[in-house]
């Protein structure tokens, strides 16, 4: 009997341990899958776009001409839009996750006003686009300039930022504040001091997620009438501009081979943008972990 049922355990474990060897053979194809993918994907773009950056390339405007044609507006204009995305978005964003997380109550209006706010992460980019072109270009009389394109990607940003920032307070633990007020410190002093340093390191994971997908929208962009090709720089938040992601948008879809390869080079320089923008959200979030 006993020797039945050694056997029978033995069956099991093999048993396991098999199919435990197939689902780690399957994810390991999946991961070499998907690693196979965006290496032909860099192979490609800098193979195609390496030979167009030059000096020149970020010194021209856009142009018919591909061996004219550069980056200068888009560029400038992709930084003057972060100027104004990334503080109205973390303000607006972690504001309200520390209301929904340490004053709002807990009853059921909020928890529709929560349950909302995630399911509005999903909604397809175009939308908010509709939404910034009915009130910030039309209604507020904004135009085509970085404010209005500026507060449509906030718009698009603030759910991610908002559900990260609420995960990154719910995380830090509940003995912390009781000791914070153990020691006579007020809510809005426990917020400031202990709670909001404790969760920068979540808090910027979520914003350099948000940004990144706002550096790279198009589509919100193409709605409210961002143009493609300028030959100015912006000079100020009310002022008409392009992006790169528009810049490189018109040059795909040229049926010129030669506007193919700008295009690829576009894409490499927006790349090497989302790199630093992503380097120094990293560096602070790991200078504040270290702290605390």
């Amino acid at each position: 009997m006993r020797y039945v049922e050694h056997d029978t355990v033995v069956k099991r474990m093999t048993s396991r341990l098999t199919i435990n060897m197939v689902f780690k053979f399957f994810f390991l194809l999946t991961t070499l899958f998907a690693l196979l993918a965006l290496g032909i994907l860099f192979y490609r773009i800098i193979s195609q776009g390496a030979g167009y950056i030059t000096p020149e390339f970020f010194q021209n405007y856009g142009s018919r001409f591909p061996e004219k044609a550069g980056i200068k507006a888009a560029l400038v204009g992709s930084i003057w839009l972060m100027v104004v995305v990334a503080p109205v978005s973390l303000i607006l964003g972690v504001g309200t996750a520390i209301y929904l997380e340490e004053y709002a109550k807990k009853n059921r209006w909020n928890d529709f006003i929560r349950m909302n706010i995630s399911n509005l992460a999903g909604v397809p980019s175009v939308v908010f686009g509709l939404l910034g072109l009915t009130i910030f270009v039309r209604a507020l009389a904004l135009g085509n300039s970085v404010l209005a394109a500026g507060f449509t990607m906030s718009l698009l940003i603030l759910p991610v930022i908002i559900v990260a920032s609420q995960e990154a307070i719910r995380s830090v633990p509940s003995e912390v504040r009781e000791a914070s007020y153990g020691m006579g410190a007020t809510k809005w002093q426990t917020i400031i001091k202990i709670v909001l340093p404790s969760a920068i390191p979540g808090v910027l994971t979520g914003a350099i997620l948000a940004l990144s997908r706002a550096v790279g929208e198009t589509a919100p962009l193409v709605v409210i009438g961002v143009p493609v090709i300028i030959h100015f720089l912006p000079d100020g938040p009310l002022s008409q501009f392009t992006a790169l992601p528009m810049q490189i948008y018109d040059w795909a879809k040229r049926p010129q081979v030669d506007f193919q390869y700008v295009a690829a080079a576009g894409i490499l320089v927006l790349m090497i943008f989302l790199l630093f923008m992503n380097a120094i959200a990293v560096f602070i979030r790991n200078k504040f972990q270290k702290r605390y």
